[in-house]
């Protein structure tokens, strides 16, 4: 799973469908830093995001994190061990207080079963997925840390921006260096020393903890491939 933007499965689903599916499952409030599932939980369902934020990571023996998606309010998490019945594959943790729906694995597919247009909403999510692994696995082969940096910072804009004129972008998200490096597939150090090159160049600014895009195509020359 890479970084995705929030509401990549249920926005796609119509109203109707999406509170339909979490309409028989119990809600759940996290705290900032709870854990919600870690690697190799028993997948007995999926979660959908109503309020807040989550990371998933992947965590070395070492004690390394590696952050493959960041997710927010609509976002479904833990739907691939929902279809597969395998343990999880990844840890979500809270990044501040959230609040969550759940669904069985047994209530979402006697729901699919019911409204089979589900599955096809589901397929393209995972379609999604994939490419956007594929663009991962690339990335961390072929591309500078420079550039995977640029990457991480346009997924998300993409996920969180807000555009607030001339082409200025604000990530409405507080994320410190390690997070970035987390996500970016680096070291702290080096995103601190990419960081602080493109806010000599003006590519990016911060304000109270936001970072603000100010050159999105020299951040967007820096991802090519």
């Amino acid at each position: 799973m890479a970084q995705l933007p929030p509401g990549n499965f249920i926005a796609a689903l119509p109203a109707d469908l999406s509170a339909g599916l979490f309409s028989k499952g119990p809600s759940i409030r996290l705290k900032a830093n709870q854990l919600l599932f870690g690697v190799g939980d028993p997948g007995n369902g999926c979660y959908r995001i109503d309020a807040g934020l989550l990371k998933v990571s992947a965590l070395s023996r070492s004690g390394g994190e590696r952050i493959l998606a960041i997710l927010g309010t609509g976002s479904i998490v833990g739907e691939l061990s929902t279809i597969d019945n395998a343990p999880r594959a990844a840890t979500v943790i809270a990044l501040r207080d959230s609040e969550l729906s759940f669904v069985s694995r047994a209530n979402f597919y006697g729901f699919a079963d019911e409204h089979p247009q589900v599955y096809m909403h589901l397929m393209i999510l995972l379609a999604r997925r994939l490419r956007e692994t594929d663009g991962v696995i690339a990335a961390s082969s072929f591309l500078s840390v420079k550039g995977r940096v640029a990457r991480t910072m346009l997924s998300l804009a993409e996920a969180f921006g807000h555009d607030v004129g001339a082409g200025r972008i604000v990530i409405r998200q507080r994320l410190s260096q390690s997070d970035l490096a987390a996500m970016s597939g680096t070291v702290r150090e080096n995103v601190s020393r990419v960081l602080n090159e493109w806010q000599m160049e003006a590519v990016l600014t911060r304000t109270r903890g936001y970072y603000c895009i100010e050159r999105t195509a020299t951040l967007k020359d820096a991802s090519r491939l």
